[in-house]
């Protein structure tokens, strides 16, 4: 399995016949959101998401059209088209910050997606990990480290879905991709601060120092550290926004 592979293997799965349709539109959306597939950059061939999901291809272009329609991907002809992730504008207006706002719930969010996090940070450590599963996690780590500003919180999102995959349970990673997008909508309603950036990457060495040395209990202590920095960041930000109307 190459790179870009492994980085939707959380999320990709097969549909159940009922919900095809209904069930693609949410894994690919999960897709754009969660940065798997960078602004700019295409989304797998047909053929593959398609053998992904399980679908037939006529669904996979009603999917598709829907995601166009909404403007969050665009279809380009030729020897080099495909489909692809649309750029767009880094921060969201003031409209846009009540309509997330008002679609989720904030702190239900935010708990579940502890639960998930140090859930999947104990069951890593715990279990261990295999030679290649650790270069993974390694590798993982050192892109955040590389990343350029603009590009610091897709890099941070595989992060943290390589150590929900990692954990064994498919369940779970399914979950926290789900989550996790949700948490992006919220994110990208705030600045970049570089002071917190650079206290969430002392914790993820640690995190993953943690992991790697199998400290199942010192594992789930940093990540419960660090979801609740990104809570309280979040909450801070969003509490004085305007109710939506």
């Amino acid at each position: 399995m190459d790179g870009a592979a492994d980085r939707l293997a959380p999320v990709l799965r097969p549909v159940r016949a009922g919900n095809g349709f209904e069930e693609a539109l949410e894994q690919i959306l999960q897709i754009v959101r969660l940065g798997l597939v960078p602004r700019g950059e295409r989304l797998p061939a047909e053929r593959e998401l398609a053998e992904r999901l399980q679908i037939s291809r006529v669904t996979l272009r009603e999917v598709l059209k829907v995601l166009q329609d909404e403007g969050l991907v665009v279809s380009r002809r030729g020897r080099y088209g495909g489909t692809f992730v649309r750029e767009r504008a880094e921060t969201p207006g003031e409209d846009e910050l009540r309509r997330r706002i008002a679609q989720v719930d904030v702190e239900d969010t935010l708990r579940f997606r502890e639960v998930l996090e140090v859930g999947a940070a104990g069951l890593c450590a715990g279990y261990g990990l295999d030679g290649e599963q650790a270069e993974r996690l390694r590798d993982a780590l050192a892109a955040t480290h590389d990343a350029p500003l603009a590009d610091y919180r897709r890099r941070d999102t595989l992060l943290h879905l390589t150590l929900a995959e990692l954990s064994g349970s498919a369940t779970l990673a399914a979950q926290y991709a789900a989550v996790r997008a949700t948490v992006n909508d919220l994110l990208d309603c705030i600045p970049l601060l570089v002071r917190n950036l650079e206290h969430s990457q002392a914790q993820h060495t640690a995190l993953v120092e943690a992991v790697l040395e199998g400290d199942a209990d010192g594992a789930r202590e940093v990540m419960r550290e660090h979801c609740c920095g990104t809570a309280a960041l979040l909450r801070g930000f969003l509490t004085g926004t305007p109710p939506a109307r």
